[in-house]
């Protein structure tokens, strides 16, 4: 049965052969037809690709604008959503980068 549905910002994994490419997305679409899978996202970045520092950065600062007394509910929502995609950032990079994401199988265990 066709389904289309509204991705968060998160994980995204494509798997090739036995390897794992991870991306952090800033959300989207997802459609399904039955005989394949499209991933329509506002932004997608390869692990590799993320500046780590950069993004905590930005998380840090988030996290400071959410506390601010004086912030408009435009102002908030963006920033709400810039933080998702910031932690979505940061998850990606902890999860794969950091584990060393290259040669993953599809059972997600490394080779030793």
């Amino acid at each position: 049965m066709p389904l289309v549905a509204v991705l968060k910002p998160g994980a995204m994994i494509i798997r090739q052969d036995s390897q794992e490419h991870p991306y952090a997305i800033g959300g989207g679409f997802v459609e399904v037809d039955g005989q394949k899978l499209t991933v329509l996202a506002d932004t997608a970045e390869h692990v590799e690709e993320i500046d780590e520092q950069r993004a905590e950065e930005a998380r840090q600062r988030a996290e400071q604008l959410k506390q601010a007394k004086h912030v408009d509910v435009e102002e908030y929502a963006g920033m709400l959503a810039k933080l998702e995609r910031d932690l979505a950032r940061l998850h990606v990079i902890r999860r794969f980068r950091h584990r060393g994401h290259h040669g993953i199988t599809h059972e997600g265990v490394r080779p030793e």
